[in-house]
Formats: C-alpha cells, sequence, structure tokens
C-alpha cells in the first residue's frame, strides 16, 4: 500500500487527540453526503419531470411531420405519398389541414387553431392520456365532434355536458363584396366532446375531423402536412433521412425534436441550471475539508517533522492530507449516492411525496434515475475534492522548516 495513503487512513479511522477536529472531519464528510444525495435526488425528480412532459408531448405529436418549405398547403395525392401510406413500418398516416380560424361558444370567443386530422389520427391510443374531460371521439354514427384544447375550453367556459356547439368561423376566400359582413365568413357549428392538455403550444388547439376543417377553410384537396408515426424498432432517423431525399427541397421532414426545439432547449437548460446551483452548495461542502484538514496539520505538526527527519519527501507530507481529503470525499459522496438511490427507489415504487393539489397527469413527484448521473455526481465531486485537497495539501508544508525549530 501507499505510504501515504496507509498514513491518511490511519489518521482518518483512528482516535484523534483533538476531538474537535473529528468533529470537523464528520461534519465535512456529512455535507458531501447531503450535496451528493440532493445531487442525485434532484436530477431524477427533474429527469421525471421531463419524462412526464416529453410522454405528454409525444403523445400528441408524430414521429416525422412533412410540412411544405414554401406555402401554407400542398396536394397529397401524388404516387410517392400514395407508397409512404402503403409502407410495411408505417403505423399511422395522417394528412392534417390546419389554420387560425374564429372560435364562438354562447358569448364568448376565442382565435384559435383548427387542426382537421383524417381517420388514422387516431391509432394512436395514447391520446386518451390527454384527456381531462370527456372522451378522444371525432365522429360517431355519421356526426362530428370536436376534442378541444385546455386553453380553448377554459376561455370559453365549455360545458360538455350542454348541447351547445362550437362556432367556427374561417375567411370566405371565394366571397365577392356584399353590404353583409357574415359572407365574408364561412361558419360551422360542431359539438365538443373532450378536453385534452399537452402543453400551451397544443391546448389552444381544436381537432375535428378532416372532412368538417376541408368544409371550414375552403380546402377540397390541399393538406398543411402529414404526420407518420412508426411502429415499435423502427429507425426514425433512417425514415426520415430517406423521406427528405425522395421529397427534395421542396417540403420539410422533421421528427420530434425538431417540431419543438424550444421545448427541448428549455428542459436542457432548466437541468443544467438546478445542477449548477447545487453544484455550488456542494463546493461550499467539500471546501470544509480545508478547514478539517488544516486542523489536522495542526495537531500533527510534530508527526509532519518526524516524518521529514527520517527523510520523508514534501511530496510524501503533502499526498498524507491529499488522500484524507479525498477519502473524506469519497466516502461522502458514495454513501450520499446510495442513499439518494434509495430514496429515488421508494418514491418511484411507493410514491410518498405527493404533488400536492390535484393534478390530472401525476400525483407524486415523478422519477427516472439515470446511470449517467450517478457518474456526473461522482466526476463532480472529485473534480472539486481534488482542488479543496490540494490546497490542504500545500498547506502541509508551508513553514516546514519552522516546524523542526520548534522541535
Amino acid at each position: 500500500m501507499n505510504t501515504s495513503v496507509f498514513i491518511a487512513r490511519r489518521y482518518l479511522f483512528s482516535r484523534k487527540k483533538m476531538n474537535a477536529i473529528n468533529i470537523i472531519s464528520g461534519i465535512s464528510m456529512l455535507g458531501v453526503f447531503i450535496g451528493s444525495a440532493a445531487l442525485v435526488i434532484i436530477l431524477s425528480v427533474f429527469n421525471g419531470f421531463e419524462k412526464v412532459i416529453l410522454s405528454l408531448y409525444s403523445n400528441f405529436t408524430p414521429e416525422l411531420k412533412i410540412e411544405p418549405r414554401f406555402g401554407k398547403t400542398f396536394n397529397p395525392n401524388t404516387p410517392y405519398f400514395t407508397q409512404l401510406h402503403k409502407q410495411s413500418q408505417v403505423f399511422s398516416y395522417t394528412e392534417v389541414l390546419q389554420d387560425q380560424a374564429l372560435i364562438r361558444y354562447g358569448q364568448k370567443q376565442f382565435i384559435g387553431a383548427l387542426k382537421g386530422v383524417s381517420s388514422e389520427f387516431l391509432n394512436n391510443k395514447k391520446l386518451d392520456s390527454t384527456i381531462q374531460d370527456g372522451s378522444f371521439t371525432l365522429q360517431q354514427k355519421g356526426v362530428n365532434y370536436a376534442v378541444i384544447g385546455g386553453i380553448v375550453a377554459g376561455t370559453l367556459s365549455v360545458n360538455l355536458q350542454s348541447e351547445t356547439p362550437l362556432e367556427i368561423y374561417a375567411p370566405n376566400r371565394t366571397a365577392m363584396d356584399s353590404p353583409n359582413p357574415m359572407d365574408e365568413f364561412i361558419v360551422r357549428d360542431i359539438s365538443p366532446s373532450g378536453v385534452f392538455s399537452v402543453q400551451q403550444d397544443f391546448d389552444n388547439i381544436v381537432v375535428t375531423p378532416l372532412a368538417f376543417a376541408r368544409e371550414v377553410l375552403a380546402q377540397p384537396v390541399n393538406v398543411s402536412s402529414v404526420e407518420i408515426n412508426y411502429k415499435p424498432h423502427t429507425d426514425i432517423d433512417a425514415q426520415q433521412q430517406s423521406v427528405q431525399a425522395n421529397l427534395g427541397h421542396d417540403f420539410v421532414v422533421s421528427n420530434r425534436m425538431q417540431q419543438n426545439t424550444e421545448l427541448y432547449k428549455t428542459l436542457n437548460y432548466e437541468r443544467w441550471f438546478i445542477f449548477m446551483i447545487l453544484v455550488f452548495v456542494l463546493i461550499i461542502a467539500i471546501f470544509n475539508i480545508v478547514g478539517s484538514l488544516t486542523m489536522l496539520v495542526i495537531d500533527k505538526r510534530k508527526d509532519i517533522a518526524i516524518l521529514s527527519g527520517l527523510g520523508a519527501s514534501k511530496n510524501l507530507i503533502q499526498g498524507i492530507f491529499f488522500f484524507e481529503g479525498m477519502m473524506i470525499s469519497a466516502i461522502g459522496c458514495v454513501a450520499g449516492m446510495v442513499i439518494g438511490l434509495a430514496f429515488c427507489l421508494l418514491q418511484e415504487h411507493y410514491g410518498w411525496i405527493k404533488m400536492g393539489g390535484h393534478m390530472e397527469v401525476i400525483d407524486a413527484y415523478p422519477i427516472a434515475i439515470r446511470p449517467g448521473d450517478f457518474a456526473l455526481v461522482f466526476l463532480t465531486v472529485g473534480v472539486i475534492a481534488v482542488i479543496a485537497s490540494g490546497i490542504s495539501a500545500r498547506l502541509s508544508i508551508k513553514g516546514l522548516v519552522d516546524i523542526k525549530q520548534d522541535l
């Protein structure tokens, strides 16, 4: 065993003359323990929130979305789109016609997005998890229904039990000059069947059957986009590259991350912001080691002088206190990560700590454990511990000549 490590281990685990040093070392180790456990727990909770948000987002967004690069609509009745629809890997192929519209309910009105979808949109059974009230029904017994976002429902005070329909107003592009202003609009009624909630970008949408949207928006052929979901284990990146290569420059083919880059960026920024705050707290905790080792250096002045007199080099003396600091950090870090992992597993299985209030999507704080977080915590503690222990090690040989003279 390395001499510096051996002596450092004896100093750490043997009884010291000064009880204050034991207390300070214990506080330093406890600080690292709490900081490491907090990092693991907070990162896992944040991972859980991220997983829930992206899961809700993924339930409503396609794996690939095809849109025209120029203009708002395009004709999907081409040989390639027909071939794409028939591919064996495709789970759902949805034609979408979407545009802004005025929505009225009783005396209230709201400007939102009207999204007409073809029947395969409902192949995604996960849509039901986004429903807050009612059901995700778009057509029943030949009657069209609308599923509305939470913002629309809240603004218009929509009551699903009422027989009052939604009135959808869209500009009439073929209207001639008329003394009646209502001739400038196409107006259709539709009853709401459900209210969904995903996030702010989607909760201002009214989802209807494609045929209804075609009638309101006066678009008998064209669509705004084509949304595609694939069967499990399909290579989405490869499919995206293939579709983009076949469609050329006139179309944009985007995956889920590209469809909402701001959401992914925000989640990523928030994660690292929280991590940096906790690292700052951890730095304060670990630098308590400097004080602990400084007290130990004072206590072991005679031992240092004796070792030096026996021929010990400055590097060996520095190594003793360096490894002492690293041991304190390592024990605190490993113990903290173990307790943090245990807490996360218990919360994940039993959900003891609740969110508070009445959450529709989640009741308890969500947890998602990622092995990379443990490596990140260990590496972070290691780097800070090296710096703190290095400072303490340099103090151990400062005034070494004076120590020898005092003896």
